[in-house]
């Protein structure tokens, strides 16, 4: 989940939303990925989807079986869909996602009994540190926006 953070903070520095994924097969790392959303101009460009390709490139095969992501965030329902269409082996992920959330918080997507593939999801690992992440990239924002809002009613002003 470390590495899975060092991707999410580096996501933050470009300005994109902090979550960061890393997938491994046994102990070899295979893919790494962070939200490429803004940067790429791509809707599908979660960090959970990006880590996915490039495994899906190493093993030149799109079913990931036996292969673990880690993800800061809990999955949206874009992202376990992706997941449950590699056969992806097991998920580990950080934060909670109430909003958003397809491992449970809010949809149960991974796990889904009418699916054809379940996947062990292990939740909450290092959250405090991965929902740090993301609270601070936000606030950060809303502080930025709050400044330019007072700045231009300034300038409306006078």
């Amino acid at each position: 989940m470390a590495l899975a953070l060092a991707e999410a903070r580096l996501a933050a520095e470009a300005g994109e939303v902090p979550v960061g994924a890393v997938l491994f097969l046994g102990d070899q790392q295979l893919a790494s990925g962070q939200n490429r959303v803004l940067r790429d101009h791509d809707p599908t460009a979660h960090a959970e989807v990006v880590a996915l390709r490039i495994a899906g490139q190493q093993l030149r095969n799109y079913r990931l079986l036996n292969c673990t992501l880690y993800c800061t965030l809990e999955p949206c329902a874009m992202c376990a869909g992706a997941m449950i269409h590699a056969r992806l082996g097991r998920l580990v992920y950080g934060a909670a996602d109430p909003k958003t959330g397809a491992a449970g918080s809010m949809l149960q997507v991974l796990n889904h009994p009418e699916l054809n593939h379940q996947l062990p999801v292990t939740p909450g690992i290092l959250a405090d540190a991965c929902g740090g992440v993301l609270q601070q990239f936000f606030r950060a924002r809303r502080r930025s926006l709050k400044g330019s809002l007072t700045s231009t009613a300034a300038e409306a002003e006078g």
